[in-house]
């Protein structure tokens, strides 16, 4: 890694780094179990519309149509969507030290996500990711999802700070090569002390 002064800016993933990931295999695997479903039915009918569901281009309610709801069910839309929203949980550490590096430093802070509307909405309000959070670059407002490189460029644009002078974090390592590849500077989230490790070599310390 080159040294970089000064850091103006942290580009975020939410799922995986700030939060547990909104609607991933394994919580996808425990709703089957919990609701009596076919996973393997349910997963391939999962892949053939999320993304477009994630873009914004799709409600939940009729992503649920397409995966879950096709076919007459024991149990309501309601039960399952609280089951879904309650799969999220913060990884509070991380959190604590995003938001104490925001106050020591000046940073802006911009979260860049492949999430659905109603989840991201959920998950934002539910974490209190605003109070930190300056910029929310969400696939379902943008209509875009990473690795497609205007999620990266509009994120930057939104945070008004230049690649070269911001750090992309993700827990997917492509991602972050991608904004390695646009300018940005790249921590490949693995966990709170590699992470915390990595941005004091760019003389980000939270104490």
């Amino acid at each position: 890694m080159e040294k970089m002064e000064p850091v103006k800016a942290l580009f975020l993933d939410i799922g995986g780094v700030l939060l547990t990931n909104g609607w991933d295999r394994i919580a996808r695997h425990s709703a089957c179990e919990k609701f009596g479903l076919d996973f393997e039915e349910v997963d391939e009918r999962h892949h053939l519309t999320f993304d477009i569901y994630e873009e914004g281009k799709l409600s939940l309610e009729e992503y649920l149509e397409r995966t879950i709801f096709y076919e007459p069910r024991a149990f309501s839309h309601e039960d399952f969507r609280e089951f879904m929203f309650s799969q999220s949980q913060p990884y509070p550490e991380i959190i604590d030290l995003i938001r104490t590096l925001k106050a020591r430093c000046g940073l802006r802070i911009a979260a860049v996500s492949n999430e659905g509307r109603e989840l991201s909405v959920y998950r934002i309000e539910k974490f209190g990711l605003m109070e930190f959070i300056d910029v929310f670059v969400s696939s379902c407002f943008v209509h875009f999802r990473k690795p497609d490189t205007d999620m990266y460029c509009i994120a930057a644009d939104s945070a008004q700070v230049h690649p070269e002078f911001g750090i992309f974090i993700d827990d997917r390592a492509m991602f972050v090569e991608v904004a390695r590849g646009l300018g940005f500077h790249g921590i490949h989230h693995t966990g709170l002390e590699s992470t915390r490790e990595h941005l004091a070599y760019y003389g980000l310390r939270a104490g």
